[in-house]
C-alpha cells in the first residue's frame, strides 16, 4: 500500500512539475528546474496553485521573444504556443514540446523574480474604480488602473492573482518592497509583415528576410463577430487612444443604444495601444483583462495583452501587410 501511494506521488509530479511540493517563493521560482516540467501540457486539470517551474519558463519565454501573454504559473495553452514560438526562433520544429533541447536553449541562471520598491509614480493617477456601463465611462477623464498591485502586474507581465500570493501579508504601498517578475524589456527591430493565426490564436511577426521577431498569444474574433479575412496594411498606431462606441457597427453593451466616446487608458476597451488597420474598424489593441486573452472572444479586433501590443506597436510603420489565416 505504502509503495502505491509512492507511486502516485511521483507520478503527480511528473505530471504538474514541482507544484505540489514547492512553495511558492522566489527562492523556489528562481532555483526551479525546466526538466521536471513535461514535455506537453497534461489532459488532466491544473493544479490550483501557480507552479515555480512554469512561472520560471513563462519569463524565460518572454525574455527570449516569445509571449506567454500574463505570467501566471499554470500550464496553459499560452504557454505551449510560447514554446512552439521560441521553436521557431530558435530555426527548431515547432510542435510546442518542451523538449530536452527546448530546455537547454532556454536555460538561464539570472533570477526571474527580484525585489521592487514602490515609489511615489506607482501610486499616480490611480481610480477608486471603474463601472463596467459604457456609459459612465464615457464620463470619465481616463480609465486607468485601480491599483498599485494592478499596475506592476502589468508592467511586470503578471497575473495580479499571482502578484499577490508571491506577496502574501504585503501591503502595497509607497515604500514597500515587493517582489516580481522580470521579463525584460520589449523586442526591437524593424517588423516587415504580421501573420494573424486565427484557429491557433497567435499573431507572429517577422523581419524584412522571413525571420521571426516576437510571437504573440491572441484572442481573435469570435463566432458571432469574426476577424476579416485576406491580406490587410497597418494604417497607423495611436497611444492610450479613445474608444468610440457605436452599436451599429460593433455590438451593443448593456442597454447603451448611443454612439459614446470613452477616454483612453489601460483599462479602455481596447488597452494602452490601437494598431489601425486599413480594414475599416478592425485593429491589433491591448486589453483591460490580459488574464482572458485566447480563452474569451473579441468582438472582431485582434486583442494582445497591453504589453504585447505595445511591444507590436515599437516595432511597425504604416504600410506594413497584415495577413489573416487559418
Amino acid at each position: 500500500m505504502m509503495k502505491t501511494i509512492a507511486l502516485a506521488t511521483s507520478i503527480v509530479l511528473i505530471l504538474f512539475g514541482t507544484a505540489a511540493a514547492d512553495e511558492l517563493t522566489a527562492e523556489a521560482i528562481n532555483s526551479a528546474s525546466l526538466q521536471a516540467i513535461p514535455p506537453e501540457r497534461p489532459a488532466q486539470n491544473a493544479p490550483s496553485q501557480p507552479d515555480p517551474a512554469i512561472v520560471r519558463l513563462q519569463v524565460l519565454l518572454d525574455r527570449a521573444g516569445s509571449s506567454p501573454g500574463v505570467i501566471d504559473g499554470h500550464y496553459g495553452e499560452n504557454v505551449t504556443k510560447a514554446v512552439a514560438g521560441f521553436e521557431t526562433l530558435q530555426n527548431l520544429s515547432s510542435d510546442g514540446k518542451l523538449d530536452p533541447d527546448v530546455v537547454q536553449r532556454l536555460s538561464d541562471k539570472a533570477a526571474v523574480i527580484q525585489p521592487y520598491r514602490i515609489t511615489e509614480d506607482d501610486a499616480a493617477d490611480l481610480l477608486d474604480k471603474i463601472p463596467k456601463d459604457y456609459a459612465k465611462q464615457a464620463k470619465m477623464k481616463h480609465l486607468g488602473y485601480t491599483s498599485i498591485a494592478e499596475k506592476l502586474s502589468e508592467r511586470f507581465h503578471m497575473d495580479i492573482d499571482l502578484l499577490k500570493a508571491l506577496n502574501s501579508g504585503v501591503d502595497f504601498k509607497v515604500g514597500a518592497t515587493v517582489l516580481v517578475a522580470m521579463p525584460g524589456g520589449p523586442k526591437a527591430g524593424s517588423v516587415k509583415k504580421i501573420e494573424v493565426h486565427r484557429k491557433s490564436g497567435r499573431v507572429l511577426a517577422f523581419a524584412a528576410d522571413g525571420a521571426l521577431i516576437a510571437a504573440y498569444p491572441a484572442t481573435i474574433g469570435s463566432e458571432e463577430t469574426p476577424s476579416p479575412t485576406g491580406t490587410h496594411k497597418v494604417k497607423g498606431v495611436a497611444r492610450m487612444p479613445p474608444y468610440i462606441y457605436n452599436p451599429k457597427i460593433n455590438f451593443q453593451q448593456g442597454k447603451n443604444k448611443k454612439i459614446l466616446k470613452l477616454p483612453g487608458g489601460p483599462n479602455g476597451p481596447v488597452g494602452s495601444v490601437w494598431i489601425d488597420l486599413t480594414e475599416p474598424t478592425y485593429g491589433i489593441h491591448g486589453t483591460p483583462e490580459p488574464s482572458l486573452i485566447d480563452k474569451v472572444g473579441s468582438h472582431g479586433c485582434v486583442r494582445l495583452t497591453n504589453w504585447d501590443a505595445q511591444e507590436l506597436a515599437g516595432m511597425v510603420k504604416p504600410g506594413i501587410v497584415v495577413e489573416f489565416t487559418d
